[in-house]
């Protein structure tokens, strides 16, 4: 259910909602608009009777019912889109196209801060890296662990570029929070309901990408984990399903960027990289990203990608990035968005 008070209803009036709320057993979740403020109620909608009687109460304009499955994500409960603040003035869901870049592993300091070098002097606007690396084979590299979140920190440092990366376990995210500006849920733990549910108690920025066989309703109920916490700072991330073809990596499904703004009105980014897994189709599928109406890109860059520990044939050469900005740069304006 979603209460939505009057233009004008004071805090008093706010305030005795809120309590209401509570006592009837629900968890209020408020969202500011410029307009109007609306009052998230979930719970057990056995108690829905009571929630609709506060329509006569002073400072309700009215009292309905949300049905969609996934409530605070969703456009009932809020028809504004969600700008999602990174650090500083750097936020995503806004006018700004927001690009993160770097290589797929942190390997090494020198790598990590020349990547970072790179990828901001081509006009990306954060660092990504991972630390910790759930790989399909128990073989593969799986990351340097707190010793690459201190590599990500030292390179922010030096660059000035804050950086999102992933965490992977729930008893990991407070040591990830420390050091991230973001914290990245990956494809294969858009369902790890429990880590869902531990980065959603911090207030630190979340990129939740799809998972690999996941619709999008199951992409915005794992949001809705995480909102369901307090933490309503998520960004989506379309980053390719898995189907029957086999040229590429996945099948980025770019028809999900417009598809989950109609459903959300939370910020959508997305991953050709991993979407395609196919050096060359990069640029392209990136340029469609923006004409599709995404937030933002999150694209593999290294310096040397035939040396790297991980997602080499994926990751850009430095010059093929700087081009790829400068080709973005071009269209942006024509849907009214800028770096």
């Amino acid at each position: 259910m979603i209460i939505v008070m009057k233009p004008g209803a004071t805090k008093a009036q706010f305030n005795h909602i809120i309590q209401k709320v509570k006592e009837f057993g629900f968890q209020p979740h408020p969202i500011v608009g410029t307009e109007r403020t609306v009052i998230g109620c979930i719970g057990d909608e056995r108690g829905k009777e009571q929630l609709l009687a506060l329509d006569s109460a002073e400072g309700v304009e009215t009292v309905m019912p949300i049905l969609k499955p996934f409530k605070l994500a969703s456009k009932e409960m809020k028809k504004e889109r969600s700008v999602v603040t990174i650090h500083g003035d750097l936020s995503i869901g806004g006018k700004r196209f927001v690009v993160m870049a770097g290589p797929c592993s942190v390997e090494t300091r020198a790598q990590i801060v020349k990547s970072a070098e790179i990828v901001k002097a081509a006009g990306a606007q954060m660092l990504r890296g991972g630390a910790f690396k759930p790989r399909t084979s128990p073989y593969s590299f799986q990351g340097l662990e707190e010793e690459g979140l201190k590599l990500l920190a030292e390179a922010r440092e030096k660059v000035g570029l804050p950086f999102v990366t992933e965490v992977i376990t729930p008893t990991d995210v407070h040591l990830v929070a420390q050091y991230a500006d973001m914290l990245q849920i990956g494809a294969r733990n858009m369902q790890n309901f429990a880590l869902l549910k531990e980065v959603g108690k911090l207030k630190k920025p979340v990129l939740l990408k799809r998972g690999m066989s996941s619709t999008l309703n199951e992409l915005l109920m794992s949001a809705e984990y995480i909102m369901s916490q307090g933490n309503y700072s998520v960004v989506l991330c379309e980053r390719g399903i898995r189907t029957f073809e086999d040229y590429t990596r996945n099948t980025c499904d770019l028809s999900a960027v417009p598809a989950l703004k109609e459903m959300s009105h939370l910020p959508v980014i997305v991953d050709p990289s991993h979407g395609t897994g196919v050096r060359s189709l990069i640029p392209p599928v990136s340029k469609a990203a923006v004409a599709v109406g995404a937030d933002g890109l999150i694209i593999e860059v290294h310096p040397h990608p035939e040396e790297a520990f991980s997602d080499g044939a994926q990751s850009l050469l430095p010059n093929q990035f700087e081009k790829l900005m400068s080709d973005v740069k071009r269209y942006l304006p024509l849907e009214g968005r800028v770096l």
